[in-house]
């Protein structure tokens, strides 16, 4: 297996990890009495911002982490230069994933349009930022192992 491949799992591994964990974590804290708008969206922004930045301090030590251990176990060095095919592979997962948001975006809006609860433009919009993390990792594991 190359670098690339166990790189692409351990993302997709993490991002999981890391979204079920937050969740898990942020679920008892949901405001259950008085469901006033401010509480609801003090809720989900503080969710959002969080989810963001425990996400990205923690892709960066697993990151590093995952390096250092890859070093260790094969001696090898990751690759310090990206040719051609990563470069397009890396275009594809981005391409993917980006369709997969700008699809939650608009299902989002359109929940709005359909007068549902804000709750679910928030549900709708985490889920689908995971989703598009877990696009990218699998898109990129998939092209490595199956080629362009």
């Amino acid at each position: 297996m190359t670098y690339q491949e166990k790189k692409s799992i351990v993302s997709l591994i993490s991002a999981i990890l890391i979204f079920g964990s937050y969740c898990a974590y942020k679920y008892p804290r949901y405001p259950t009495r008085g469901l006033e708008p401010t509480e609801i969206f003090h809720y989900w922004g503080s969710f959002v911002l969080g989810l963001t930045l425990v996400s990205i301090v923690a892709h960066i030590v697993i990151s590093i982490v995952f390096n250092i251990v890859f070093r260790i176990t094969t001696g090898e060095k990751e690759p310090t230069f990206a040719d051609e095919l990563d470069k397009l592979i890396d275009l594809k997962a981005t391409r993917n994933s980006f369709f997969v948001f700008v699809a939650g975006f608009l299902a989002a809006m359109g929940s709005l349009v359909i007068d549902q609860p804000s709750q679910v433009m928030f549900l709708i919009l985490i889920a689908f930022g995971f989703l598009s993390d877990v696009t990218g990792s699998v898109t990129k594991l998939y092209h490595y192992r199956k080629g362009v």
